[in-house]
């Protein structure tokens, strides 16, 4: 009875496999567009994350010394580090000019038959 089972299921899990490796159609210029605007879009969303991080860094760090330096603890210089990146707002690259359509060469003139 089990091997029954295991072996249904080995044939299941076979067929399952060469399904999900069948190839898949290209994508679309539209959907490739879309999905560079979306990379674009997760990459800024990155830097923004980064800069809100590093201003509150900033600001418990300048808490911190301010703290310990009114209870009189000594305290090591700060640590010099890069200022923080604004990135800005988001900014969608301009979508790429479609090539111009090549003419066709025209077709030569028929000749009149005398």
């Amino acid at each position: 009875m089990m091997s029954r089972f295991v072996a249904l299921t080995t044939l299941a899990l076979g067929l399952c496999a060469g399904a999900a490796l069948a190839k898949l159609p290209p994508l679309s210029d539209e959907a490739k567009a879309k999905a560079a605007e979306a990379a674009a879009k997760a990459a800024w969303a990155g830097k923004v994350e980064a800069y809100r991080l590093c201003k509150v860094q900033d600001t418990v760090a300048a808490e911190y010394l301010a703290h310990a330096r009114k209870e009189g603890r000594k305290t090591d210089a700060p640590t010099a580090t890069p200022p923080c990146a604004d990135p800005g707002p988001f900014v969608a690259a301009p979508a790429p000019a479609a090539a111009p359509a090549v003419a066709a060469a025209p077709a030569p003139a028929a000749g009149k038959k005398k």
